[in-house]
């Protein structure tokens, strides 16, 4: 019989998936609303993992966009959670394949004459922009969905990055479909 117990709370314990999930919320725009939609993630323990705000059709009326990692069990938690708050017109998650999600990423790197060309290489196999060049560094610019900008920060990993700044995922449904 005790084995049986210690066996339930392994199952209960055992870690569960997490994987990135995009999280858009209409909210009125009001003094204080971004700080009681972050207050919240911190309250119940969950990371965002980015957070983007901007404005709609409506000047009442504001997106946010949330990335957090998270299983479904803990998802669902959340939405309910965020929903909950007054400020709050609609909360939804996007499933990346029927939305439109994307991303900025500026980065400098350390370059010199040696590098200038292969930096250029791999900046055009991922369609990213050179903004600025000097003798000693070069910034890029690249847009494009979460997936492609991990991927280019992948290729460059090997040059010396001297900053960089990502935006955060900004998103909308295909199609038709509004969130209202």
């Amino acid at each position: 019989m005790t084995s049986d117990i210690f066996e339930a709370d392994a199952i209960a314990e055992a870690p569960r998936l997490q994987t990135r999930h995009t999280i858009s919320l209409l909210v009125n725009n009001h003094f204080g609303v971004l700080t009681r939609v972050a207050s919240l993630f911190a309250r119940k323990g969950f990371n965002i993992d980015s957070l983007t705000v901007s404005a709609t059709t409506n000047s009442a009326i504001s997106r946010i966009t949330v990335t957090t990692f998270a299983d479904e069990q803990n998802l669902q938690q959340i939405i309910s959670q965020v929903d909950k708050l007054v400020e709050v017109r609609k909360a939804v998650t996007l499933d990346p394949e029927n939305s439109i999600q994307r991303e900025l990423l500026l980065v400098k790197l350390v370059i010199d004459d040696n590098l200038r060309s292969t930096v250029v290489d791999v900046a055009d196999a991922y369609k990213a922009e050179i903004v600025d060049f000097t003798t000693e560094s070069m910034t890029l610019e690249i847009v494009g969905k979460p997936v492609k900008i991990d991927a280019f920060l992948e290729a460059i990993d090997s040059y010396t990055i001297l900053e960089m700044c990502r935006t955060g995922v900004t998103a909308l449904e295909h199609g038709d479909s509004v969130l209202e």
